[in-house]
């Protein structure tokens, strides 16, 4: 179905109105397939891309502001973040040898764990996409990196 019978609007302004309606739309409509997939191991969006990060990093630490900066929501609190996953004992943070004002953030075997049952499912996410095949799905990653370049 297209964008127009999805959300019943028969014209857009232009072309690049309706870009930009659809991939507000597309967004919201895979991160719903996204929350679903995390919310019965009881994290959030922001909370798995910390969890990513960190096990991008492992086994070394990564700091508060390194987090931040990997972060694909730019809004997130990521030191809030952080607070949350050491409470679910997903991640530690401890002082850095390197600078005691620092902290250093390190995911947990626990955390490693919770990832390793993700990521089986989100191979089921993913089959939602291949109705792209490759080389278009390439395409498009290259359309959406360009848009933003």
């Amino acid at each position: 179905m297209n964008l127009g019978e999805e959300i019943k609007q028969k014209k857009f302004k232009s072309v690049y109105e309706q870009v930009i309606v659809n991939l507000l739309f597309t967004s919201n409509w895979a991160g719903s397939l996204h929350h679903k997939l995390l919310k019965p191991y009881g994290i959030s969006q922001q909370q798995y891309n910390v969890l990513r990060i960190l096990r991008g990093q492992y086994p070394n630490p990564a700091s508060v502001g390194l987090i931040t900066d990997r972060m694909l929501d730019k809004n997130s609190n990521a030191s809030r973040l952080v607070e949350k996953l050491v409470h679910k004992e997903l991640i530690e943070r401890t002082v850095s040898k390197y600078d005691r004002r620092q902290r250093d953030v390190l995911i947990t075997e626990k955390g490693l764990e919770l990832l390793g049952k993700i990521d089986l499912e989100f191979e089921e996410l993913e089959k939602q996409f291949t109705k792209l095949d490759v080389e278009e799905a390439k395409q498009l990653n290259d359309l959406l990196d360009r848009l933003r370049g």
